[in-house]
């Protein structure tokens, strides 16, 4: 091509004026949680539409002009399609809850950081989990009215495709994004000229292009590496998602983070707060420090003061392996100029992102990073929360585990975008209508109870028969695409049976997940699918990462038990699992089996994607099941143990399974009354409904992030920042005392006075001499850290008493006294401890600073 020059041009579909609106609602994703909606473009050509992944922006492009003719005719269609772009203005105008219940300024923004976006399957820029619930939490965001926009990355070729060969080996093929038919607005210049900004690397500038994904009322920035202005290497760093090796995850990350913040400002969308979705955008912390300092003038400490009130950070990962770490020679290639900017030396910048900033062997975390730059971390469930300060509490090695500052909030799914079309109409008939606008409100969801059994079920059978074509339908082109003879072929449609009792599994298949539990004991599995008159049957599907070999063996290992004849109906494994498959099993299988490891799984949204749909859990007591699990809505494999010996674990994990199938599952779904329903069932779904969906959805998940995260950010970062940022001068001034001065500080006597034994109902009364060390009693806590006793001489649950001061000295320490209230028998213990106070504090651990006596 040397030599070349190619003008490009870009070609739109011509919609009649009458049939502009559907353009309009194309190119705005609420169209994707809006029932009404999607059956407007089903309505045009059904078949086109799901071959074109449920695409409009790719409907209008590939529809033929003498059909949009044939619309212009349709009054039935018309009506709809102003039925639907009413519905559309009245969403994007109406008052909304956040405007009704915070009087925010102006300027008040949240900017939400993810490297993946899961929104639709037709914007294929994510790969699982974490990129469903970044798409779920905007959509929420939307919902709610809160003043958020989304900053991500546009890949090129996204995640990969996956198909399987003969043998039942994951393959992997990555086709390209049509830019130019997906919903994406290019931002641009007053002149017309693609919007860009740069990114400073070593040596250089990479220029990343600003595209815009409308959803709902937020919009989503996204950034495009790939334009002539970079260089063929650079082009490629928006390649794909999760692709390539530490260098490329390294220098996509810049552009998230570093890129993220100049697009924001670049839009005029400057941020009050940023929630940096997992550790992959931690770096837009630091660029926020820069841009602070150049504006203002700031030492780095200060800036940072600032920057870090603004930021809230969730972490999503339970094992090491999952968050990203560099080895310093990469940090050093990339940031050694961008160091001298934050004015800093080399390492103090590599401490940042050090669980111990001394350490010079350790690696740049960007989890710790991202840990150190925020005013609050957070876990994705209870659980979660527990087993990320265990994983973290090296950050604060002074501190009890139980005390390190991360909390949690559980994830939560989008109930709209994951509910079948017939369940949404029999909830607006028995729930009302306010179970769309108030997700979360428990005396709505009491309701469930009110739908008739019979039409429940019906609706749920409907439901089951619909996932059974759909899996019929993916397994012949899967068999064709295989070169599979004709008459395997034919026997697809042989496959399952819309009447069965229908098991999902389909996630991530990472081998903690354990894909090949359920196989355990083949024979003993295969009497209970095989039962003539109560047979079982199991729908799997998910993507092994390219590089997780044990991944990759369980799938294969799934196809070659599913092809042997006493499983060849009752199995099948559904290739290329994405949103579109997910939808459908999760609206259509009757028991959502998960069986991770605990505690491996950090919160899982799937199983919560079953509730609204009336599916029943079959579960691991680990991540959200352990707080969704309630008795009577679905099933518990195991009591919450964690084993030492992994074999054991497997053996006794799966006769638990087969156990509950035998003796609970299969008799509860084939036990049907006079009338042919299984009332006992359906009791159960009715739980896991009426339980599951007030809380487990993203506008409780979204208001808990909004009340314990953005605002309380918004207002410190508001109180630091004012006064021309005199208050975050005062708190790094004071912080930099604290860091030269507090080894002085030492308690140097303790006196109890009291018997032992003492009585419930007494007090212990406590005098404790503390040398401060040059700091005053007003910049300190003095605490008498109390409790019961474990068997270690550890106190577990620790309560804290704030101990007083009468304000005089004695020689060189100050004497605090304390009462600790006997409220109950047994060993107790206490400790004398000594922590910094500060008014402008996030919370009084964040400085990790303990004087233990």
């Amino acid at each position: 091509m040397a030599g070349r020059s190619i003008r490009t041009f870009t070609v739109l579909p011509h919609l009649p004026d009458r049939l502009q609106a559907l353009q309009k609602i194309a190119y705005n994703m609420w169209w994707c949680w809006n029932h009404e909606a999607v059956s407007l473009f089903r309505r045009i050509d059904d078949d086109l539409f799901e071959s074109l992944e449920n695409s409009p922006v790719k409907l209008l492009s590939g529809i033929d002009q003498a059909r949009l003719q044939q619309l212009l005719h349709d009054d039935g269609f018309l009506v709809h399609l102003d039925r639907v772009e009413d519905a559309l203005n009245s969403y994007m105008t109406s008052a909304t809850w956040f405007q009704e219940t915070y009087h925010a300024p102006d300027d008040f923004r949240v900017a939400y950081f993810s490297a993946e976006f899961g929104i639709h399957e037709s914007v294929p820029i994510y790969s699982g989990g974490l990129g469903v619930l970044a798409g779920d939490h905007l959509k929420a965001a939307s919902d709610l009215g809160l003043p958020l926009v989304g900053v991500g990355l546009m890949y090129r070729e996204g995640y990969f495709r996956q198909y399987l060969n003969v043998d039942g080996w994951q393959q992997e093929s990555y086709p390209e994004n049509d830019f130019f038919n997906l919903p994406l607005i290019p931002e641009t210049r007053d002149g017309g000229a693609p919007l860009m900004v740069s990114i400073p690397f070593p040596g250089r500038e990479v220029w990343a292009r600003i595209w815009r994904i409308q959803v709902g009322r937020v919009p989503l920035y996204l950034l495009d590496t790939n334009i002539p202005k970079n260089n063929p290497d650079d082009r490629q760093i928006t390649g794909r998602l999760y692709g390539g090796d530490n260098d490329t995850r390294i220098r996509q990350e810049m552009v998230l983070g570093i890129g993220g913040i100049s697009a924001l400002r670049a839009l005029g969308k400057v941020p009050t707060v940023c929630h940096m979705n997992e550790g992959h955008s931690a770096f837009c912390g630091l660029e926020r420090v820069r841009v602070l300092m150049e504006e203002k003038g700031l030492t780095f400490w200060a800036a940072r003061e600032a920057v870090s009130a603004g930021t809230c950070f969730t972490t999503h990962t339970p094992v090491p392996a999952g968050n990203d770490v560099f080895p310093t020679p990469l940090v050093d290639h990339y940031f050694s100029g961008y160091i001298q900017q934050l004015k800093i030396d080399r390492n103090e910048f590599l401490g940042l992102g050090r669980q111990n900033p001394r350490d010079e062997n350790e690696g740049f975390c960007m989890t710790v990073l991202a840990i150190r730059l925020a005013n609050t971390t957070n876990g994705v469930s209870k659980l979660h929360g527990g087993v990320s300060r265990k994983m973290w509490r090296n950050i604060w090695p002074e501190l009890p585990e139980a005390e390190i500052p991360i909390a949690s909030i559980t994830n939560g799914v989008h109930t709209r975008s994951w509910l079948a079309p017939e369940l949404s109409q029999l909830y607006d008939r028995y729930l009302g209508i306010q179970w769309e606008e108030r997700p979360a409100d428990y005396g709505i969801w009491k309701r469930v109870d009110h739908i008739p059994d019979a039409e429940l079920w019906r609706t749920h059978e409907r439901r089951r028969e619909r996932l059974v074509a759909f899996a019929r339908a993916r397994l012949r082109k899967q068999l064709k695409r295989r070169g599979a003879p004709p008459a395997e072929i034919a026997r697809a449609d042989e496959v399952l049976d819309p009447d069965a009792l229908t098991i999902g599994f389909a996630r991530r298949f990472a081998t903690y997940k354990r894909g090949t539990l359920i196989f355990r004991n083949l024979e003993r599995l295969s009497a209970i699918i095989n039962d003539k008159e109560r047979p079982v049957q199991i729908i799997f599907a998910g993507k092994a990462h390219p590089r997780d070999h044990g991944g990759k063996e369980l799938i294969a290992e799934i196809l070659h038990i599913a092809r042997r004849p006493e499983f060849r109906r009752r199995i099948v494994f559904i290739e290329d699992y994405d949103i579109n498959v997910a939808r459908h099993l999760v609206q259509g299988i009757d028991v959502w089996l998960n069986n991770p490891r605990r505690p491996l799984e950090a919160s899982g949204t799937s199983g919560m994607k079953v509730c609204c749909n009336g599916g029943i859990n079959l579960s691991i007591l680990d991540g959200w099941w352990v707080e969704g699990y309630a008795q009577d809505n679905g099933w518990a494999i195991g009591a919450g143990e964690e084993y030492t010996d992994l074999t054991y674990q497997d053996d006794v994990e799966s006769r638990a399974i087969y156990d509950l199938l035998e003796q609970e599952i299969v008799p509860l779904f084939y036990t049907r009354s006079i009338d042919g329903l299984p009332r006992g069932w359906l009791k159960v779904m009715k739980q896991s409904m009426s339980v599951g969906c007030p809380v487990f959805n993203t506008n409780r998940m979204v208001q808990q992030y909004i009340e314990r995260c953005y605002w309380p950010s918004a207002l410190r970062y508001r109180t630091l920042t004012a006064d021309n940022l005199k208050k975050a001068e005062e708190l790094a001034q004071w912080r930099r005392r604290l860091g030269a001065g507090w080894s002085r500080v030492r308690i140097e006597g303790v006196e109890a006075d009291g018997a032992d034994p003492m009585q419930v109902g007494k007090e212990l009364r406590v005098k404790a001499r503390v040398n401060l060390g040059g700091f005053g009693p007003d910049d300190v806590e003095v605490q008498l850290f109390h409790g019961l006793v474990d068997s270690f001489g550890e106190i577990p649950k620790p309560q804290t008493v704030a101990m007083s001061h009468n304000g005089t000295q004695e020689g060189t320490s100050w004497a605090f006294t304390g009462t600790i209230p006997c409220q109950s028998s047994g060993q107790h213990g206490f400790a004398v401890r000594v922590l910094p106070k500060h008014n402008d504090l996030a919370n009084r651990f964040e400085p990790g600073l303990v004087c233990w006596g």
